[in-house]
């Protein structure tokens, strides 16, 4: 560890294992934690700063205010054939996902594609970390994950959509996977949080105020008002899908139907998440990998710079040599969290 004035550096591990103990500190399980902390790590060590460090404040709300159980044990209700069904019985869906690991590798590698589905489950982070290990593997990957009602459809005057992000992730050869991850809002809600607290204005188009008029105020869209679907009808019509396979399909709760009025200081919504993993072997191509970085490739050739995950597998890069950058006031809050 090294410090400046303003900077602390930590490694990975010191990261994880600093995060694991305040998950436990506050009532969650040891085998939980460990993934929350991991989870959480890999998104700070990567620069998804609104799904790292600055979502731990909101696990431990949820968790004082009794809307999630830190120690749920998931529990797998079918796996008799491609599609593996689990409850996660109100715990966070990072457990019930690892969990449920073993079976859908086992479901993709025997038959071309698993299909996981998860129920009354709490996800709080990042939808990347979840695909991007499979591809890892040599295996496709595509998650679906709703949340609490927070946008607005085109002419809508109420949320009733989550942010609805969609992750997919395919191995590249030579290259590390190509890995997106979107929400189906013009933007993250996380990313509205930090400007709020930041004093940052949004871009046109981002939201809307209680009154359903157009606004870059982010404490507007969080005071009432609402995020705006990308691409108007064409993000809605994503978000609508994305409730579809998260909820529906599942059996968790649709956006709109999340209540945690009876649990002030409740921030994870309790909704569903759809893995569906496919092996690249069964399509016939023996060259699917070299395919992708193919295509990869021509699309920077054609004029796009930056490809999705670019930037964060440099940051992550960087971050392995030099440690991942904590800010001093985040630092003590940890430190803070650690010794309540």
């Amino acid at each position: 560890m090294t410090s400046t004035t303003e900077i602390t550096h930590l490694t990975f591990d010191v990261l994880v294992d600093l995060l694991r103990k305040i998950f436990v500190r506050h009532g969650v399980s040891e085998t939980t934690a460990a993934i929350l902390a991991d989870n959480c790590a890999r998104a700070e060590r990567d620069g998804s700063f609104s799904h790292g460090i600055f979502r731990v404040p909101g696990y431990i709300s949820t968790l004082k205010s009794g809307w999630v159980d830190g120690k749920a044990q998931p529990v797998i209700e079918d796996d008799g054939a491609a599609l593996i069904r689990v409850d996660a019985r109100n715990g966070f869906t990072l457990a019930a996902s690892a969990l449920a690991r073993p079976t859908l590798l086992e479901r993709a590698r025997e038959q071309g594609v698993g299909v996981l589905a998860i129920r009354n489950s709490h996800h709080f982070s990042a939808l990347w970390p979840d695909v991007e290990p499979f591809a890892d593997e040599g295996l496709v990957a595509l998650s679906f994950v709703n949340s609490m009602a927070v946008v607005v459809p085109p002419g809508g005057k109420k949320a009733i959509f989550g942010t609805n992000p969609v992750a997919f992730a395919a191995p590249r050869a030579g290259q590390p996977p190509y890995v997106f991850d979107q929400s189906s809002s013009a933007i993250a809600n996380g990313d509205v949080q930090i400007a709020a607290r930041e004093g940052h204005s949004l871009r046109e188009g981002a939201g809307v105020d209680r009154d359903g008029n157009p606004t870059t105020d982010p404490r507007a869209v969080l005071d009432g008002g609402a995020l705006l679907p990308f691409g108007g009808y064409k993000g809605a019509s994503i978000a609508l899908m994305v409730e579809i396979l998260a909820a529906a399909l599942t059996g968790g709760n649709f956006s709109r139907e999340v209540d945690w009025s009876q649990h002030p200081g409740a921030q994870t919504p309790c909704t569903g998440q759809l893995f569906i993993v496919i092996d690249p072997a069964r399509g016939g191509n023996g060259h699917f990998a070299e395919r992708v970085a193919e295509i990869c490739d021509l699309t920077r050739e054609a004029g796009q710079e930056r490809l999705p995950s670019d930037r964060r597998f440099r940051t992550r890069a960087e971050t392995a040599r030099t440690g991942i950058p904590i800010k001093a006031k985040d630092m003590a809050l940890l430190q803070e969290l650690v010794s309540e």
